[in-house]
């Protein structure tokens, strides 16, 4: 089983048709990191429907590929090139869930 220890996800889409080598220049290029530092990497096609993952497990490279059927994956907007995520919400994030929506802090003018 992989187990990254960080899990990045690069928010500008890319053209799906890289390949490993592609995306391993745009991790270097972008964050100035290694891709074979045993992070992951995910990126997103321009409709958020498809998804790559990046990542070194210590003898070779995966590249793994997503394709929803139906919806498309909410991805993180930021003013940065990346966002880091928790196993928690990466889960959701590949499921297709709105992950940002269950971290939201309660209402406090909300009453019935």
């Amino acid at each position: 089983m992989i187990r990254p220890s960080e899990i990045w996800v690069i928010v500008e889409p890319v053209d799906m048709r890289g390949g490993i080598d592609g995306l391993s220049l745009r991790v270097q290029n972008l964050l100035g990191r290694s891709p074979c530092d045993g992070s992951a990497y995910a990126f997103r096609n321009r409709r958020g429907t498809r998804l790559k993952l990046l990542i070194w497990d210590g003898t070779g490279v995966w590249l793994c590929h997503r394709r929803l059927h139906r919806g498309h994956f909410t991805w993180p907007t930021a003013n940065t090139s990346t966002v880091t995520l928790s196993a928690r919400q990466w889960n959701w994030l590949v499921t297709g869930v709105e992950w940002q929506r269950l971290d939201a802090p309660v209402p406090v003018q909300w009453r019935v």
